[in-house]
């Protein structure tokens, strides 16, 4: 929590720069070029990129705060966080993205690589990463209009996000894979997510 962190390391809002619109890559070539990829080089990720990849995932783009993936109804169940442990101009700790501010507020301090490791079953894509993103849901923002039915397109929607996360990856020349064999009690736990925010995915990130 924030007033765990010492004064002196203490960044409790980051602002994120601007996304770009235009790349080297285009999307024909992305798609080709996408992969799940497990092994990282240990070199610290760029601000520019790592702040495109949470746009990439559940960024603003359009009029009525509309995102880059799709939602069922608009009602945008997904929050995501970014676990830090080498990301330039980032202390380590956990981050919960604000895609209306494109900006990262600090929810925990500290580097929580290993207890995310063990959540994740020892898993060496989250060990030797240089970030995780963590898609959470609060499921009653779907279900409350959608009934049980809205489980199922939250499941479509996180889909929809992790994508976009691997195409942007792609694009940048960075890896990443969708996690799915992981502990929700022990993620929930090692992050310290509100109860309302239940872990769906996890995205390590890396330079290859």
């Amino acid at each position: 929590m924030l007033s765990e962190m010492p004064a002196t390391a203490a960044i409790e809002v980051i602002a994120l720069p601007k996304p770009r619109l235009k790349g080297g890559m285009s999307l024909e070539e992305a798609i080709a070029a996408r992969r799940s990829k497990r092994g990282y080089r240990g070199e610290p990720l760029r601000l520019n990129d790592t702040a495109q990849l949470l746009w990439a995932a559940q960024g603003i783009t359009g009029p009525e705060d509309k995102r880059a993936a799709p939602s069922a109804g608009a009602l945008f169940p997904l929050e995501l966080y970014l676990s830090v442990t080498k990301v330039e101009g980032i202390p380590p700790g956990v981050y919960k993205y604000d895609p209306a501010a494109h900006s990262l507020t600090l929810h925990r301090d500290g580097d929580r690589r290993r207890e995310l490791t063990a959540a994740a079953m020892d898993q060496d894509c989250v060990r030797f990463s240089a970030g995780v993103l963590i898609f959470t849901a609060v499921a009653s923002r779907t279900v409350g209009k959608y009934g049980e039915r809205g489980r199922r397109y939250i499941d479509m929607e996180a889909a929809h996000a992790s994508e976009n996360v691997y195409l942007q990856a792609a694009a940048l020349g960075l890896g990443t894979v969708a996690v799915g064999a992981f502990d929700p009690a022990a993620v929930t736990k090692c992050l310290e997510l509100p109860r309302a925010h239940k872990p769906v995915y996890l995205m390590p990130v890396g330079r290859v």
